[in-house]
This record gives structure tokens, sequence and C-alpha cells, in this order.
């Protein structure tokens, strides 16, 4: 059987950023199907489209340049691919662009483990209007030397410093930082926002993955 991958970049924003994981990729599977594109499907037991995704995100963080490989059975031109995807697809869960790649590239799961994410703080007070003093709330948030989190009953000590990539940059209300997913481990952002806005009286009104990049 002919095989085609077709890797999708697309945006995840708006209301659309609640979804779980798992119910982006239906929903992107249901974009793929009413695009009436030839999808391969899996054998065995339970054959389904073969679909491979990106890095999850956490519930709440949205993204500008999210992924998801598609493996075809015919050849389609890209741009009429992407054509028919935007047609059948959400606003707020938009294909960009569209491309193929070969057997040879890695995975989307794996492709790019570095990451970028921009914050937009705000006072957890919505009528609190104080532009300098939110500008510096924000400049003072600090990266803590130590992260403790419960996962399964269970305590994981993670150090900041060992996932960042040149810090935490403030300006104005945002806070802009990179992470890298590791092989022994990652740092999600989500996790790490919690951890800088402890105590404040601050909290990440929007949070999105701006960009991802492979290894350096």
């Amino acid at each position: 059987m002919a095989d085609f991958r077709l890797r999708v970049t697309y945006r995840m924003a708006g209301r659309l950023v609640m979804l779980s994981h798992l119910e982006v990729c239906r929903a992107l599977e249901r974009a793929v199907r009413r695009a009436d594109l030839p999808y391969a499907v899996s054998q065995g037991f339970s054959p389904h489209m073969k679909l491979a995704f990106g890095a999850a995100l956490p519930v709440g963080v949205g993204g500008d340049e999210e992924i998801f490989d598609v493996q075809l059975t015919e050849y389609v031109a890209p741009e009429r691919a992407l054509e028919r995807l935007r047609a059948s697809s959400a606003d707020d869960l938009m294909p960009l662009s569209a491309r193929y790649i070969t057997k040879e590239d890695l995975a989307a799961s794996v492709a790019y483990p570095i990451s970028t994410y921009e914050a937009v703080l705000a006072f957890n007070d919505p009528e609190r209007d104080d532009e300098a003093a939110l500008i510096d709330a924000t400049a003072a948030c600090a990266v803590p030397d130590e992260i403790v989190v419960v996962r399964k009953k269970k305590e994981k000590r993670l150090v900041p410093a060992e996932f960042l990539i040149d810090g935490v940059q403030a300006a104005g209300n945002r806070l802009t930082f990179t992470l890298e997913a590791k092989p022994s481990g990652s740092l999600r952002p989500d996790v790490l926002l919690d951890a800088m806005l402890e105590g404040t009286d601050l909290h990440a009104a929007s949070v999105m993955r701006t960009r991802q990049a492979a290894a350096r």
C-alpha cells in the first residue's frame, strides 16, 4: 500500500484550548474525515485512522504551531489537502500549512522537543487596573530552584534550570520561556507558571506555545 505521510501544522486558540489532548485528537480526526482525504487505516482487531500527534499541551494552553501527521494511501497535493482541511476545521483549530515527510523523519511526538511559551499575566482581582503595578509584579516573578510534583501519590522533584533554555524573560505583563523535553522527563509550562506565581496576586490569563523546534 502506498504510504504518503502528510505533516500538518495548525493553530489551537480561543475556547478550544480547554480541550484535553484526547479531545483534540478526536476533533482533528473528524476534520480529516470531513476533508475527504484518502487516509490509511491500521490493521487488526480495532482498525483506526493512522494519525500521529505532536507533544501534548496541558489543558488551558494553546499553540501557534501544533503538529499532526496523517498517513494517506494516495498522493494529494499539499496545497489541495490544506485547502480541504481548512474548509472542514473550526476557526480555533485551524490548519496553517501542510507538507509531506519521509519515513526517515522523526515522529511528530519527538521531532520537536524544544517549546517556547508566552504567558499573559493578570491580577487575581479583575477590578484592579494598575498597569505599572502589573508590570512590576510580572518582572518580580522568580523561577524556583526546585518544584515538587505529586503524581500517582508519588513525589517528584524537578529542577527548572535543567529544562529551561535561557531563563524566563519578562516584558510588560508577559513572560516568555523555552523548555526542552528530555528522555529522562520534562517540565510542563503550567507547572512552572504555577510555581512562579504561587504567593503572588497574579494568574496566567492565557498561555500559548508560540514555537516548536528540533533539538539543538
